[in-house]
């Protein structure tokens, strides 16, 4: 069993499967954190095409499918480290599914009404004007990197603006989502910000010029070398 409350009386696994206030899956995602996640169908988890290579991801698959699908498994036999372990893996072999799930259409609608209710936040360049955000993974695979959220106005990346997200690894989401997700619903792309909204840095109402800084650093160098000759000679 889990280490959350399942309720003394619910003993079957139908029972557990037909009552959502104790379901896996809706548990999971309503936990303060998870807001970026979105519910995945009983149906699509229990079709083993779905899952298709997770097997060899996760230690303890079957323990953690059973899991999810709260159905009863002999996981009373673990040791307080093993059960630690199945429900971890738990969470991973969920966000690998839901992965996978977002990018079909059942998914991609679950995250639109997200996406239309703000859920995952909105974009912090000030020039976006509170466009709206989706997940991103930088990259598919596990532990390489938590998961960013990409603004579809200014088309780049950023890092969750609350620290409960930090945790969540990309490979939940993964690269191609947000992108598939304009492709499927085109009228929600914005146009992109145009040279005259986006930030130009300037002096004294100048426009720097593009090599600037560069320039800068140069001429800084150069007198620090010829300061230093310079005491050289007067050794």
């Amino acid at each position: 069993m889990s280490g959350r409350m399942r309720g003394k009386d619910s003993a079957s696994s139908s029972e557990l499967h037909s009552d959502e206030e104790y379901s896996w899956i809706p548990w999971f995602c309503s936990l303060k954190g998870n807001e970026f996640f979105c519910e995945v169908e009983d149906s699509y988890v229990q079709d083993s095409f779905n899952l298709t290579g997770l097997d060899s991801m996760i230690p303890y698959y079957d323990n953690a499918l059973d899991l999810i699908l709260d159905i009863e498994s002999r996981d009373d036999m673990l040791s307080d480290d093993q059960q630690e372990m199945l429900e971890n893996d738990a969470e991973t072999l969920f966000g690998l599914i839901h992965a996978r799930y977002i990018l079909t259409s059942r998914g991609l609608q679950r995250m639109l009404v997200k996406y239309r209710e703000k859920h995952f936040g909105v974009c912090p360049n000030v020039l976006c004007r509170d466009q709206a955000v989706l997940p991103i993974g930088l990259s598919d695979q596990l532990d390489e990197d938590s998961v960013k959220l990409y603004c579809p106005k200014c088309e780049d990346v950023y890092e969750p603006q609350k620290s409960r997200h930090e945790h969540i690894d990309g490979a939940f989401f993964g690269r191609t989502f947000p992108h598939l997700f304009f492709l499927t619903y085109p009228e929600l792309k914005p146009k992109p910000l145009s040279k005259n909204e986006k930030y130009v840095p300037k002096v004294f109402g100048y426009k720097l010029h593009k090599n600037a800084y560069q320039k800068s650093l140069e001429a800084q160098e150069k007198a620090m070398k010829e300061k230093a000759k310079a005491k050289q000679l007067r050794r």
